[in-house]
């Protein structure tokens, strides 16, 4: 029979780890990583016409291109999309509105692991090695963390059919390497939006701060070193229990 604390200890720990795979899934489908916040984004755009949005969208446009609309437009950026505020009526002959609307492009497969440049935008410049593959780690990490999850509670229910708390160690630290990946994520990001902005500094009249999608993911990774810690602190110490249970038996 299980004790009382072991059983409170795991429904604990499941809960935890329920909350935080939810946080991380909002957080990966999410668009608000990092946000920016124009002073008068609609004068912006009337003053480029309509080229700054078709720039925007085009699938040719490079790191440099999309990240000046973001600056000028209100823009949001997510693992998966980024997004900016434009006038409804943008037409070049019409004045500027405060009607606004989201536009948003999704980065494709072969977006998420194009090379950086030292310079954005120049082909020429070389490959920036450190930007490169941060981006693609911010786009790896996120998915393997909320597999070590899925796969530790397979084994946890695993271990609820055999009758035995003991496989919780595995599921424990599946969940600890887990919030390894989503605190190598976390990381991954906010370096590599330093290392962008070093190389495109803000304009005077634009300020950007980490969205609500970003503080999911710190959020979540404390959550599952939390479940993990719990998970095999039951298996552990009910083990160590039993033993000396079944040791006293025999004597």
């Amino acid at each position: 029979m299980m004790d009382n604390r072991f059983a409170t200890a795991l429904v604990i720990a499941c809960v935890l780890s329920l909350i935080s795979t939810i946080y991380m899934a909002a957080s990966i489908g999410t668009d608000f990583w990092y946000e920016y916040h124009t002073l008068s984004p609609a004068e912006n755009v009337s003053e480029a016409g309509r080229s700054i949005w078709e720039e925007f969208v085009s699938k040719d446009a490079d790191e440099k291109t999309y990240t000046d609309a973001l600056f000028r437009c209100n823009g949001t950026v997510g693992l998966w999309r980024r997004c900016i505020t434009v006038p409804k009526n943008s037409h070049w002959y019409s004045p500027p509105e405060n009607d606004m609307t989201t536009n948003c492009i999704s980065f494709s497969l072969s977006d998420q692991f194009v090379e950086k440049y030292i310079e954005p935008g120049n082909h020429n410049s070389g490959t920036d090695l450190n930007r490169t593959y941060l981006w693609r780690l911010q786009f790896l990490l996120p998915f393997v963390s909320i597999g070590l999850m899925c796969f530790g509670a397979l084994i946890g229910l695993c271990a609820c059919a055999c009758r035995s708390l003991y496989p919780a160690i595995a599921t424990g630290v599946l969940h600890f390497l887990a919030g390894l990946c989503t605190l190598g994520l976390v990381g991954c990001y906010v370096a590599g939006i330093e290392l962008l902005h070093r190389k495109l500094p803000l304009p005077e009249d634009v300020r950007g701060e980490f969205g609500w999608s970003f503080c999911l993911a710190c959020v979540s990774a404390p959550l599952q070193f939390m479940a993990a810690a719990l998970f095999i602190w039951a298996a552990r110490t009910n083990r160590k229990e039993f033993t000396l249970l079944k040791a006293y038996r025999v004597a």
